[in-house]
């Protein structure tokens, strides 16, 4: 087993764990190309700690990711481990967001990779997946509406339809993402 792979395996769910595999894969840029294969190799059993460690990263580093956004479009949809989804659907929210909003564009989706987001997002939100996932999925087609005009419109269809049945968080965010919908209107 590689180091990488040991620290992976090594990680818990407490957040000095989690920060400590970050903070070495950060300080050990050359084992990102490896660290980025574990979080999306479903077969892998500490694939969904990777994620984890994923998140971290991306909350310090966000531009790391740039060039494994094609990964990231196109393996995201494989993951099945809510204890991978979750973390991935933050990550996947701050790029969008980054995306949209930083001013030097740091981050720059292409047109396909921007359609993959829009599926990957919609099948969270529509999927039996946490509500932690889905709570980001809502964020990211907000921001991806702004740019594509028919998300908004089901995405009021979807969260009105599925209102009722959800936790109170669910419903709170779901409230608040409705408003600003109806806001940019």
């Amino acid at each position: 087993m590689s180091e990488l792979a040991t620290i992976i395996a090594q990680t818990t769910g407490y957040k000095n764990s989690r920060q400590a595999a970050a903070n070495y894969i950060m300080k050990h840029t050359e084992l990102m190309d490896d660290f980025m294969q574990i979080c999306f190799e479903n077969t892998n059993p500490d694939h969904y700690k990777a994620c984890w460690v994923m998140e971290l990263i991306a909350l310090e580093k966000l531009d790391s990711f740039q060039n494994y956004l094609p990964l990231i479009c196109s393996k995201s949809k494989t993951l099945s481990n809510e204890s991978a989804i979750r973390p991935l659907s933050k990550v996947i929210f701050l790029l969008i967001e980054a995306h949209y909003k930083t001013p030097k564009n740091e981050i720059h989706f292409t047109e396909t990779q921007r359609q993959e987001l829009i599926e990957i997002n919609f099948d969270w939100l529509i999927t039996d997946t946490k509500v932690a996932s889905k709570v980001y999925a809502m964020r990211s087609l907000l921001l991806l509406g702004k740019e594509y005009h028919w998300i908004h419109p089901e995405l009021q269809t979807i969260l009105a339809k599925d209102f009722s049945t959800h936790t109170a968080a669910y419903k709170s965010v779901s409230k608040h993402i409705l408003k600003k919908i109806n806001h940019q209107k």
